[in-house]
């Protein structure tokens, strides 16, 4: 076969330097305010800061000319700056004037601090004689505070739920309603979820572990919540978050969302569970994630407010890592799995590959239906219906994940839920072992040759072997391979009736390769799969690559720099994608072309911190970035399209998709 290579460059460094229009730059250290525009330090108190004034705009639908930034204001006799200052639409900036006002701390700071804490706040807005509410937070923590407006009691406080949108100053912002839920924004879920996970494991006495399943029970009533055609029943008000009866309130509501979770969700909860959490420990999460729509959020917000929790609690020593969701992308682009395609990860984990890849075929199914909308601007229920029917097909039966480690398939299931409800294919199996003793649900949802497409980042390691010779007797990677210089090939070794003699054990990464081809369709399956280096080039491992060439066509190889997987893990890898092999191939190989990338950037260094372009100066590069968000103005909601400059992540991942589909078409494949 000709081994063809795509030369995969960073478009934005090729415009530093010479380029008559350069490239807006920024010192290391620094970045651009959200809302104003300054240049500022990057410290961890303005990482919060403007997290929260992201969620003013794009979820309480504050413009940013109405917000400013450290405003000064007068308290006592003494000037102090205000972090975040929300004034009255179309009135001037004056202290007066402020009717929402925000204290943003760098994590670790105790609300109870007297000079940082929320008595400044409070301070504050008693200085500003028409701010009614004010916020306190340092991300894990977030107090919210309004202002009893009688004439008597003008310096008396109260805790809040939540502060208002904006329109909604003057409405009751306790009990939310379904159609004001807002779309997370940044990482304001990230923050929402660390706070319920710490009040858990502070409040409640339990281990971090029992902390997120307790945590995870909660997210399905919301989920089930924001699903039903029912009044919202998923919130608590600021009375009753504080006092017993209230709290009780609380439980009763979520106790039924929760029974309804339970039987429709048979196989994540069992019959008895319940939500263990205590009264007060189950309303302050609630109140936490009540004005959120989980299901209007962005993925990837999703995904990392999920990932960090379920990182932080879940993550094993059996090579269980996440694969980062730049890597999912790219796969599942050069693939383009469609509507019909039934889709594989035989080592699911959290199913980072399982929702990239039912994401990118929803949003394919959606674009077919609307397309036929007769006024996509009003579809009738009839159009709707047939839309969603389509949707529950593909996530009901075309989409698989298997995992040895029930509460990793626990979590994928967790994870499918809150991206689209495709949690039926998920099921506990040993993947590696022979089908016949799978689970009844396992065989019928994974037989070996039925699937279009797998997609798989398997456990590897030289710390994780397989030794049971039943398991290995299925393999011809498990058998003893010698070199033939007669015929130039290896060959499987037998014993003297004929038998193969296997190897005593196998990284599972050997066996994964095999399996997942034998689970593809003869002749039309592909696959992408995340392999160790050491199997494409080491040379005890030649036997494994003379078996792949044998077997499969190799459509691509996608060198990952070395920093991929860290903090958490070093091994050097490789996203290989293949095809396999018809019954006539295997008699007469096809001669191909092979796609190969080397990737010198993925986003991150090896702490996991991100990295940015940078110009010949070593300043960041940045771009323009557009958000499309609803915000309020003269009264009435208005969607609008506003831009911010931001550093451009230097991340050579999804350049690797566009190239592939390019050489594709050059080559006619």
């Amino acid at each position: 076969m000709k081994k063809q290579s795509a030369k995969v460059e960073n478009p934005v460094a090729e415009t530093v330097g010479d380029s008559a229009t350069p490239p807006i730059t920024l010192p290391d250290g620094k970045f651009i305010d959200f809302i104003d525009g300054t240049v500022r330090n990057k410290t961890p108190e303005e990482y919060v800061r403007q997290n929260f004034a992201r969620s003013l705009v794009q979820e309480f639908r504050y413009p940013r000319n109405e917000i400013a930034v450290e405003f000064s204001i007068k308290v006592g006799s003494s000037k102090k700056r205000v972090d975040l200052a929300v004034f009255e639409e179309g009135k001037p900036r004056e202290q007066e004037h402020i009717i929402l006002l925000a204290e943003c701390k760098k994590e670790g700071t105790s609300s109870a601090d007297r000079t940082e804490g929320v008595a400044q706040l409070k301070s504050y807005m008693a200085a500003c004689i028409n701010a009614r509410f004010g916020l306190w937070t340092n991300g894990s923590d977030e107090r919210l505070a309004y202002r009893k407006d009688e004439k008597d009691r003008k310096h008396e406080f109260a805790e809040i739920v939540d502060i208002p949108k904006k329109g909604d100053e003057g409405k009751d912002t306790d009990v939310p309603d379904r159609l004001n839920l807002r779309a997370a924004s940044a990482d304001n879920l990230l923050f929402a979820f660390r706070r319920c996970h710490n009040y858990i494991a502070g409040n409640q006495g339990l281990q971090k572990a029992e902390s997120f399943w307790e945590l995870l029970k909660v997210i399905f009533c919301k989920i089930e919540d924001e699903r039903s055609l029912d009044s919202l029943s998923f919130y608590v008000t600021s009375k009753e978050v504080r006092y017993t009866d209230g709290q009780l309130k609380c439980r009763k509501r979520l106790g039924k969302l929760f029974a309804a979770v339970r039987s429709k969700y048979a196989t994540i909860f069992k019959p008895t569970e319940e939500i263990e959490l205590n009264n007060e420990v189950l309303a302050y999460v609630v109140s936490q994630l009540q004005g959120f729509s989980l299901l209007g959020s962005q993925v990837d917000v999703k995904g990392v407010a999920y990932e960090e929790i379920v990182g932080s609690n879940l993550r094993g020593d059996r090579g269980e890592f996440f694969t980062p969701r730049n890597a999912c992308r790219m796969a599942v682009e050069m693939i383009d799995p469609g509507p019909k395609d039934r889709i594989l990860d035989p080592a699911c984990g959290t199913g980072g590959f399982l929702v990239t890849a039912m994401n990118a075929v929803l949003k394919k199914i959606e674009q077919g239906h609307q397309a036929r909308w007769a006024n996509p601007a009003r579809p009738s229920q009839q159009e709707w219906e047939q839309q969603f029917r389509a949707r529950d097909e593909i996530m009901r039966r075309n989409v698989v994940g298997l995992d040895l480690n029930p509460v990793l398939v626990r979590a994928a299931k967790m994870n499918m839920v809150m991206n689209n409800d495709g949690s039926g294919g998920m099921t506990q199996a040993d993947s590696l072992k022979d089908p016949v003793t799978w689970s009844p649900d396992a065989q019928v949802l994974a037989p070996l040759g039925s699937f279009d497409l797998v997609f798989t980042n398997p456990p590897f390691g030289t710390k994780i072997r397989i030794d049971n010779p039943t398991t290995l007797a299925q393999y011809d990677l498990a058998a003893q391979w010698d070199w033939v210089e007669s015929s130039d090939r290896w060959v499987k070794r037998l014993d003297s009736s004929g038998q193969l003699v296997l190897q005593g054990s196998l990284p599972p990464e050997i066996l994964f390769i095999e399996r997942c081809v034998q689970f593809l369709k003869p002749g039309s399956g592909k696959m992408a799969m995340v392999v160790p280096n050491g199997i494409l080039n080491n040379p005890p491992l030649a036997y494994v690559r003379q078996w792949l060439l044998d077997n499969t066509q190799v459509l691509a190889i996608v060198d990952m720099q070395r920093d991929l997987f860290q903090p958490k893990n070093d091994t050097q890898t490789s996203m290989v994608l293949l095809r396999r092999f018809s019954p006539r191939e295997l008699v007469k190989r096809p001669d191909y072309p092979i796609f190969m990338a080397v990737t010198n950037r993925i986003g991150h260094d090896k702490r996991g911190a991100a990295i940015y372009v940078r110009d010949v100066d070593g300043t960041d590069v940045l771009s323009k970035r557009e958000i499309r968000t609803k915000l309020v103005e003269r009264g009435k909601i208005v969607e609008k399209v506003i831009t911010e400059l931001v550093p451009e992540i230097d991340d050579h991942l999804p350049l690797i998709a566009p190239a592939y589909q390019a050489w594709r078409r050059e080559h006619g494949l």
